[in-house]
């Protein structure tokens, strides 16, 4: 299919994932329109997008207009058309009527959505709206992060999604993983798994002692309360009452939200994006008189946050790590014994089990699991982790703590081999001290 992209137009544009999916395509040079309700939002998304980059040389290729003023003609002329609205599917479909009543023929139609249904958002739309449509899923900020999932449905053009992938991995710049029009896709069906079993964990072990112990020594760049401070507290509810309602698998119940947290987000606690009301932890003051405080979920109040005192094998852990010694750490995990140590074998070990149990259901392959959560998450892919214990040994510890064995870590296990094969990726990259 001939095809190029000279146009894109960005709907929801002032918003986070809207200004840093319109910087990526303005950096590869594509003149971008940024719209939003009023111009003047749009503007911001474009000042976003420049801060983002750290550049104002991509303003020259973005433009910026509003819905009631701009979209008709903006969306006549593009080749692509970027939606990143609010994630409710009644207010996506509204869009996408709107849009599939002025668009081009063969311009392709892309949702941002992180995770829902593709199917259902162009279900009352034209045939050859739901031909050109499939999902496009950056990560925040996408400027920074490039693992991206591709989501087709049923009815996509195979020749619009080789292209899309063509397109992203190429002049785009990400790490593209194809994935199954499954709720929250790959990337957040795993990974909100563990964040939501970790605040469920903190209502029983504490805040600061989850995220000290599940830090970024188990293989993530952030400590996962804190991840969810950052994403936000409304998406990640979002999220994970998505996959409540719409998923029946061994960790159903690791996606029911905490009952503390629905009372906070309810009072207006979102995380990061709330700084004066806070989420799991909170600033008060400002500059040498600031103040950091961390929730108390069995209270709903706010208490000074103080050194976490952790057991000596974690300790061990990061001293090996600093030198690169990954399986050493990795056995020193295995090996620990108490409370502390089962806590931290249960998350690690729920994810690598978790993970590589979606191989056939919504990737095809290990490696897709592997790449969405090391370049989308910035966590140790499940594969390294496998490797960094050893196969035969996960195999028990999973059977131990009667957690699914995948078929993926049984194959390797029984043929003594690495399960972990990119020769280009740096596994250290993942692990931080």
């Amino acid at each position: 299919m001939a095809r190029a992209i000279r146009r894109v137009v960005v709907l929801g544009a002032n918003g986070a994932m809207g200004a840093g999916s319109g910087a990526v395509f303005a950096a590869a040079g594509i003149p971008t329109t940024f719209l939003a309700r009023t111009r003047d939002k749009a503007a911001a998304g474009r000042t976003r997008a420049e801060q983002l980059v750290k550049s104002t040389a991509i303003g020259a290729l973005i433009s910026v207009g509003s819905y009631e003023e701009d979209l008709a003609r903006e969306v006549a002329a593009a080749d692509l058309v970027f939606e990143a609205v609010s994630e409710d599917i009644a207010i996506k479909r509204d869009f996408f009527a709107w849009v599939d009543s002025v668009r081009k023929p063969d311009s392709i139609i892309a949702t941002v959505s992180s995770g829902l249904s593709i199917a259902a958002m162009c279900a009352d739309c034209s045939e050859s709206f739901r031909r050109h449509f499939l999902g496009w899923h950056f990560f925040n900020p996408p400027t920074v992060i490039v693992g991206c999932e591709l989501i087709p449905h049923a009815g996509t053009d195979p020749a619009v999604l080789a292209f899309s992938r063509e397109l992203m991995a190429g002049p785009l710049g990400r790490e593209v993983v194809e994935t199954a029009d499954t709720p929250a896709f790959a990337g957040n069906r795993v990974g909100f798994k563990v964040l939501n079993e970790v605040a469920q964990l903190a209502e029983i072990h504490g805040v600061a002692y989850m995220d000290a112990l599940i830090g970024p020594h188990t293989g993530r760049a952030m400590p996962p309360l804190a991840t969810v401070d950052f994403v936000g507290w409304d998406v990640h509810q979002a999220i994970v009452d998505n996959l409540h309602a719409h998923t029946a698998d061994e960790a159903h119940a690791a996606f029911h939200l905490p009952a503390y947290m629905q009372r906070l987000i309810a009072a207006g606690h979102l995380g990061n994006k709330t700084p004066d009301r806070g989420g799991f932890f909170r600033t008060e003051g400002k500059g040498k008189t600031a103040t950091r405080l961390v929730l108390d979920p069995a209270r709903g109040e706010y208490i000074p946050l103080a050194p976490v005192a952790l057991p000596p094998f974690v300790d061990a852990m990061k001293t090996m790590l600093r030198v690169g010694r990954y399986r050493e750490a990795m056995d020193v995990m295995c090996a620990a014994e108490g409370t502390a140590a089962d806590l931290m074998r249960q998350v690690v070990l729920g994810y690598v089990s978790y993970g590589l149990n979606r191989v056939g259901e919504v990737v095809a392959k290990a490696r897709d699991v592997d790449r969405i959560m090391g370049f989308g998450f910035n966590w140790a892919p499940p594969s390294v982790l496998v490797d960094a214990i050893g196969p035969r040994r996960v195999v028990g510890l999973l059977e131990r703590a009667r957690l699914p064995v995948p078929r993926v870590i049984i194959d390797v296990a029984e043929r003594s081999l690495p399960l972990f094969v990119e020769p280009d990726v740096d596994r250290g990259r993942f692990f931080f001290a």
